[in-house]
Order: C-alpha cells, then structure tokens, then sequence
C-alpha cells in the first residue's frame, strides 16, 4: 500500500478539487470541440473517484499495477470518445495533465511541511504524467481501429457488386488492386453470386490505372474463385496500354472473354444468358 498522503487530499477535499479542475478543463479546452460542463464534470468526478480508490490500494506511481485497473479502463473509454469526437491528442491527454495545477495546490494548501510537499508533487507529476503518456497512447489505439475501420467501409464502397440483369452482375474496380482488397473484391463477389445465383459477372478494370502482374494475378483469382461458384466471368476496360502491357509481361488469360468496355462485356452476357436487346423504333416498324 502506497505512503503517499494524496489519496487522502482527494477524499477529503474531492469537492473542491472537482470545482477548480472543471474551471482549469473549461478555460484550457479547444471551444471548437467543448464538452458540454455537465459532461466534463461528470467524467471529472468519475476519474477523481477511482483515483482516490486505486491511489488507497496500490503505490500511487505504479500505475499498471491491478489497483489502477479501473483508471486505465476509464482513461481507455475518455480516449475513444473523444477520438470519435475529433480531439486531437493533446487535448485528449488535457483531461489528465489540466488536473496538475488544482491539485498541486491543494498538495500546498494541506501540507504545512515544505519536504512533505515537495516529496507530494513529486508522487502527483510522476503519477499524472504517467496517466497522461497511458491516455495519448489509448488515443492513439483508438484513432487506428477508426481509420482501419474507415479504410474497410471505403473499400466496400469502392467495390460494389451491382445486379445488372437477372443472373448478370457487374463489379466495377477503381484504383489499384493488392491483396486486401483483392479478398475484399472476391468475397463481396462471391457473396452477392450465392444471393443471386448469377451466372455471369462482369469486372470492370475502366479505372484500374495500370495493370501488372500482380493486379493480373489478383484478376485471375477472382475469377477462379467465382468459377468455382458456378458463374462465368468477363473482364471489361481493356484499354490499349492494358493490352500492351499485359501482352508484354507474358501474362495469359486463358479463356477469359475480354472487352473493351463495359457496354461490349453487358453485350456479350445478354447474348449468353439468351436475351436480345433491339431499340424500340425497330419494334414499331415490325
């Protein structure tokens, strides 16, 4: 258990303490991303209350010890919030290193000893700067699972399966292709042929900038993969330099039907699929 008089000057004196840091928390934050002051004090009170009791049971400068469990799951929550929020870090962190000043004076106030209160700000810089490292770091966890989670969500947008006509599917491809998004590509196109039972898909490369041999290679599995599910595949967008260039790398389609648009590959799967698409005024004049 700790010597450190601190968690007793944060019980006996929470309110005060409270008081003076949601002032310093008001005055100090970014207007443009201010907390409601009901909210700040709330999540002040909240971290001031496990404090004290992980500053009772534990060495108050140990913070990764089980008695400060609680804070750090706390802090962890504090971080998430406001990444999703738009804090920056160091404002995140400004929730912990904005409570120095109150309680570095209330340190001063309630101890009469000037070594009592040198060795007690001590304690309370070591355990705030800790607390406030452990908040950037939280934060900085926090805001990679959101980028990472908005990377997917746009690679799904970026790769829609559409339903072009009964048992034909397009799949437009923009960008480059590696192979996180290769998986990403096949598995939408796999899943959308088993709810539709499409016999047909069309891979549009239009706005693929460039074709290697890898991106072929991704091209070629995707097919495969969609084979296997009992629908045939045909590649549209070959562009002139695509052509030259995977004529140039050696790289063999084999079967695979190629077209140079969109409009040819649709062509082509109407035909296959046994319907035929004549213009209206051809109709009339019959």
């Amino acid at each position: 258990m700790s010597t450190s008089k601190i968690a007793e000057i944060l019980r006996r004196h929470e309110a005060a303490l409270l008081d003076d840091w949601t002032r310093e928390q008001n005055q100090t934050k970014d207007s443009s991303k201010r907390l409601p002051e009901s909210e700040i004090r709330s999540q002040s009170r909240r971290f001031l209350q496990l404090l004290q009791e992980a500053s009772t049971r534990g060495n108050v400068v140990e913070i990764d010890t089980d008695a400060f469990k609680e804070v750090r799951r706390f802090l962890e929550e504090i971080s998430a919030s406001r990444a999703q929020l738009g804090f920056s870090p160091s404002e995140t962190a400004l929730f912990v290193f904005s409570f120095k000043q109150p309680l570095f004076a209330q340190i001063r106030a309630s101890l009469p000893s000037a070594e009592e209160q040198i060795e007690e700000v001590w304690n309370a810089t070591l355990l705030l700067d800790k607390l406030g490292l452990f908040t950037t770091e939280a934060y900085q966890r926090s805001r990679e699972t959101i980028i990472a989670r908005q990377q997917e969500e746009m690679m799904e947008l970026s790769t829609p399966v559409v339903k072009l006509w009964d048992g034909v599917l397009a799949l437009p491809i923009i960008g480059t292709l590696d192979s996180s998004r290769t998986q990403t590509i096949m598995e939408n196109l796999l899943e959308k042929i088993v709810d539709t039972g499409a016999e047909l898909a069309i891979i549009d490369i239009t706005g693929v900038p460039t074709v290697d041999t890898l991106t072929a290679q991704h091209l070629l599995k995707t097919v495969t993969a969609a084979r296997l599910m009992g629908a045939e595949c045909i590649i549209s967008g070959i562009r002139p330099q695509i052509a030259q260039t995977i004529v140039h790398l050696g790289v063999e389609l084999g079967d695979i039907v190629t077209k140079a648009s969109l409009a040819d590959a649709f062509r082509v799967a109407m035909q296959r699929t046994g319907h035929v698409v004549v213009r209206k005024s051809a109709i009339t004049k019959i």
